[in-house]
């Protein structure tokens, strides 16, 4: 069995570990079970996102999927990229060849594609020049459309609130790479194949993206979704296959894993 995890919201918060998930992974690992990490953060560098994991004593060299690494699928080799989006994706879009074109709010000239991802010093400049290269022409991409980030002091506005903007400032809809999206749904079904479960704190996206794979979805109530949000969620809402605190009581309850 495959048990998918996301990272923000159920691994840590911000810098911040979320007690027992270490060793939650821990034990599914000493009970065979294989275990990835997906994550819709495009921001953070990839090695970045394996170091922190590693130095919470979780291995995960290999097993970390980000949606900027998905982003980079749908870019061709030697096409020229605005991207309005942190570190993370202008690495993994450079990795696949693509000329990387930093929105700094600076004059760019002709892209092939703007990709939009979570944007730390995104301001009105920037969402003028994304925006302009959409309205040339350009392709407009993204990481992800999360509205909200969790942190230990609550939910922070997320990648989908700056796509948000460039959306509505051009009319064009983008493709968007991350949870529970296409882009996404068919990178992880090649990696990990048809069965497995996945643990996160979102219904929107991990909770669609378990439905899109045909996989369990254990919600944990350690990020963003609360038990009060949860029980007012609307009719149609991604009903979960399990619900617990947090990842550690995730895998008591949903594993082979709960006697190791």
């Amino acid at each position: 069995m495959t048990w998918i995890l996301d990272l923000d919201g159920v691994v840590w918060l911000r810098e911040q570990p979320i007690p027992g998930a270490a060793e939650a992974v821990a034990r599914l690992r000493t009970a065979g079970e294989r275990v990835g990490f997906v994550t819709n953060n495009s921001a953070a560098l990839l090695s970045d996102q394996e170091a922190k994991l590693a130095a919470q004593g979780i291995p995960a060299t290999g097993d970390v999927v980000t949606s900027a690494m998905v982003a980079a699928t749908l870019v061709r080799p030697g096409e020229r990229v605005l991207v309005t989006g942190g570190p993370g994706l202008a690495e993994a879009l450079a990795g696949a060849g693509a000329e990387v074109v930093v929105n700094d709010g600076t004059g760019v000239g002709e892209v092939d594609a703007v990709v939009v991802g979570l944007h730390l010093e995104f301001d009105y400049a920037r969402l003028r020049v994304a925006a302009d290269a959409v309205r040339r022409g350009a392709r407009l991409l993204a990481s992800n459309d999360d509205a909200t980030f969790p942190t230990p002091a609550g939910p922070i506005p997320g990648g989908g609130a700056i796509l948000a903007a460039v959306e509505r400032a051009t009319g064009v809809t983008a493709v968007v790479a991350g949870k529970p999206h296409p882009p996404m749904v068919e990178v992880l079904r090649a990696r990990y194949g048809g069965d497995g479960t996945i643990v996160g704190d979102r219904l929107d996206t991990d909770g669609l993206l378990a439905r899109e794979l045909g996989w369990r979805f254990v919600l944990v109530l350690s990020g963003v979704t609360s038990a009060d949000e949860l029980a007012a969620a609307p009719a149609g809402a991604t009903v979960p296959d399990g619900v617990a605190p947090d990842l550690a009581a995730a895998v008591d309850a949903y594993s082979r894993a709960s006697n190791c």
